[in-house]
């Protein structure tokens, strides 16, 4: 561990602890902080053999702290979201939707970084398939949301949730989602687009079909049962 990583871990365990004393509802504490207790161990414990980009940590850090903050009051009651309600003349607190956009514009980086260190993703997938796992993890989160509500006690469901009233609150939080990790994306592809002599034929090479490219399905079953029966 580097000390900037110290120094993002220690501001994260300054903050949580900050968040952990006597937040606004006890329980929806302990259901918001389920993430942080099986993302963090996992993310300390990956870095020892798979180390993202000190940018990655930073923009994971500063998400995972925007998370905290809102398991302290409850997302639908942090103070700086009545602020932006003002600014934006909405009828409601908008951290809940500053956190998921966030989720999107912060978190697109680091996946695309994996996407190409682990995967080997290039071009046009380098950008695509990102984005699809924003909006996979933020429709699955959106699930495990109703799941939790329905079977905890129904304050802190409510708590949990913080649709506010608002019947179409998931999907205009998968909605700011996606936007925030289109605009992260754009700004990676612009860089690149300005500074990498290789970003348009990486492009173009990502489209390519090969050359003796076979369709997949049944024409593999059947392969791979021919060369079964010649063992």
């Amino acid at each position: 561990m580097t000390r900037y990583h110290a120094l993002l871990l220690g501001l994260f365990a300054l903050v949580w602890g900050w968040a952990a004393i006597g937040p606004t509802y006890p329980h929806d504490w302990l259901l918001e902080n389920y993430l942080v207790f099986v993302f963090v161990p996992l993310i300390l414990l990956t870095a020892r053999y798979f180390r993202l980009s000190d940018l990655s940590y930073t923009l994971i850090t500063i998400f995972m702290l925007m998370h905290v903050v809102g398991s302290h009051y409850t997302y639908a009651e942090v103070p700086f979201g009545y602020t932006l309600q003002q600014w934006a003349g909405a009828s409601r607190n908008m951290y809940d939707r500053l956190v998921h956009f966030s989720f999107g514009l912060l978190l697109a980086y680091p996946l695309r970084e994996v996407f190409m260190r682990v995967a080997k993703v290039r071009g046009l997938w380098s950008y695509w398939f990102p984005f699809e796992l924003v909006l996979a993890f933020s429709g699955a989160y959106e699930i495990i949301e109703w799941l939790v509500a329905v079977r905890v006690d129904p304050s802190a469901g409510l708590a949990f949730l913080g649709a506010q009233g608002d019947i179409w609150d998931a999907q205009k939080d998968m909605a700011v989602a996606a936007v925030g990790a289109a605009i992260s994306l754009l700004i990676v592809a612009l860089v690149h687009w300005r500074y990498d002599p290789a970003f348009g034929s990486d492009l173009r090479a990502s489209l390519k079909i090969d050359h003796g490219d076979r369709p997949l399905g049944e024409q593999t079953l059947w392969a791979m049962l021919r060369n079964r029966r010649r063992r």
